[in-house]
């Protein structure tokens, strides 16, 4: 691919905890629409690197640069700026809000974007569930659906605002089969409407479903 489709950038990414070195020198670029595939073992820095990437932890070392922009010294404010409105994140724990059906989930997320209005917030709600499946159990609580509604429920909340990137930290760990595949199916379809998407996994089944594939290991890409 060709520079000028590089999006998201890592340069000679850094990542310390007092003397263990869990990142040591990543260089990475994301293009623009891709579906980026981070794979390693338990333990190989490869969420290490998807939270250096998004700005949801400091490098020690490095830079990020995103639409040309070096985002690694920004200020917190800033940096929440760009994750709310650039990226989007699920992750392998499902952080619904427990006390919110699941209509209720994906809604507050729209309207906490500041360039859609409560109307269009509302309406895209609508047509996410139904794209997600998910339509008949709306009105239920997180802990009333299953697993696998309720991930596909996350991931609605997460691209309700449109965002440049997905972030996927193991999104499928917790899934059984069934689920897993319906996600797996999900983020295809996402990525085939032109969603970039950042998925961080060590399941076989989920790397093939990407078209750019990063196999990290002791910190280091390999």
């Amino acid at each position: 691919m060709k520079d000028n489709n590089i999006i998201l950038s890592g340069k000679n990414i850094v990542k310390t905890y007092g003397e263990n070195t869990v990142l040591n020198g990543v260089d990475i670029n994301i293009y623009k629409g891709s579906f980026t595939v981070i794979m390693g073992a338990s333990g190989s820095g490869k969420s290490t690197l998807l939270y250096m990437l998004s700005g949801m932890d400091q490098l020690s070392g490095g830079k990020v640069v995103f639409k040309g922009r070096n985002i690694s010294g920004l200020p917190e404010k800033e940096l929440a700026l760009i994750r709310g409105s650039e990226f989007g994140f699920v992750f392998q724990k499902i952080n619904l809000v427990s006390s919110l059906s699941i209509y209720e989930n994906i809604l507050m997320a729209g309207l906490v974007n500041t360039f859609i209005t409560e109307k269009e917030a509302r309406e895209e709600t609508e047509r996410l569930l139904e794209k997600m499946r998910i339509l008949s159990v709306k009105d239920h609580l997180p802990s009333e659906v299953s697993g696998g509604e309720a991930q596909r429920a996350a991931v609605a909340r997460a691209v309700i605002g449109k965002p440049c990137i997905l972030f996927a930290d193991e999104p499928t760990g917790a899934l059984n089969k069934s689920n897993t595949k319906e996600v797996l199916d999900l983020f295809t379809e996402l990525h085939n409407e032109g969603q970039g998407i950042i998925l961080v996994t060590h399941d076989k089944e989920a790397a093939i479903r990407g078209n750019h594939i990063i196999y990290i290991e002791d910190g280091a890409i390999v």
